[in-house]
C-alpha cells in the first residue's frame, strides 16, 4: 500500500454521482480556506492531485480520492464562506445531509487551521458529526505558521478537549505527513476509538 498510488476517482454535485466502493470512506470537513486541498496532496504525496483553488469558497462538489485497497478520501464542499447566496447554502446543505446519510463512512477529519483553532463554523460541523455518531479526528493544518511555544499551546489546548484525537500537521513537515498516514491508517480499523 501507498499513499503515492492514490487516484482522483470524480466529482459528484448530487447522490446519484457518488461512486460505488467497498473501501471505508473518510470524510475531510473544514472551512473554505483551511487547506484541504494542500492537505490531500501532501498527504499522498503528489503536488497536483487536488486542485489548489486561489479563491476560498469555489468548491461546490463532493471530490471523490482512492487510495487502492486502502481507503477513499471525500473531500467534503468548505463550509464557512460568506459570499455564498441562500440558493448555495441550502444547495450545500442538501448535498451534505445526503451525503452522510446514504454513506457508510468510517470517520471524519475535522480540518482547522491551527492558528485560529475551531471557529463557529467548525463547532457547529462538530456537533452535526457527533450528532451522527461518527468518529472523527481533529487535524491542525498549518502548524509551520506556528513557532514551538504556539505549537504547544495549540496541541495542549485540543488534547485537554479531544485527547490523542488529535494532530497538528503541515504540508512542508515530512514527519508530520508520515505521522499523519500512520495515524489514518489506525484511524480506520476497527479497534479505533472515537476521541470524542
Amino acid at each position: 500500500m501507498s499513499f503515492q498510488n492514490a487516484r482522483f476517482v470524480t466529482s459528484a454535485a448530487a447522490m446519484i454521482g457518488y461512486p460505488a466502493t467497498d473501501l471505508p470512506e473518510v470524510v475531510l470537513a473544514g472551512r473554505s480556506n483551511v487547506g484541504k486541498s494542500s492537505f490531500i496532496n501532501a498527504l499522498c504525496q503528489q503536488k497536483h492531485l487536488a486542485y489548489v483553488g486561489k479563491r476560498p469558497g469555489k468548491t461546490r462538489l463532493i471530490n471523490f480520492y482512492e487510495i487502492p485497497e486502502t481507503l477513499s478520501l471525500v473531500d467534503a464542499p468548505g463550509y464557512g464562506y460568506a459570499k455564498r447566496s441562500r440558493t448555495e447554502l441550502a444547495a450545500y446543505g442538501k448535498l451534505m445531509e445526503d451525503y452522510f446519510t446514504t454513506r457508510s463512512i468510517a470517520g471524519v477529519l475535522l480540518i482547522i487551521d491551527s492558528r485560529h483553532g475551531l471557529m463557529p463554523d467548525d463547532e457547529d460541523m462538530l456537533s452535526f458529526i457527533q450528532e451522527k455518531k461518527l468518529s472523527f479526528m481533529v487535524v491542525a493544518t498549518k502548524s509551520d505558521k506556528l513557532t514551538q511555544s504556539e505549537r504547544m499551546k495549540t496541541l495542549n489546548q485540543l488534547q485537554q478537549r479531544f485527547g490523542n484525537g488529535v494532530i497538528l500537521f503541515s504540508a512542508q513537515r515530512p514527519q508530520e505527513v508520515k505521522k499523519m498516514q500512520d495515524r489514518l491508517l489506525q484511524f480506520i480499523t476497527p479497534s479505533s476509538n472515537n476521541p470524542a
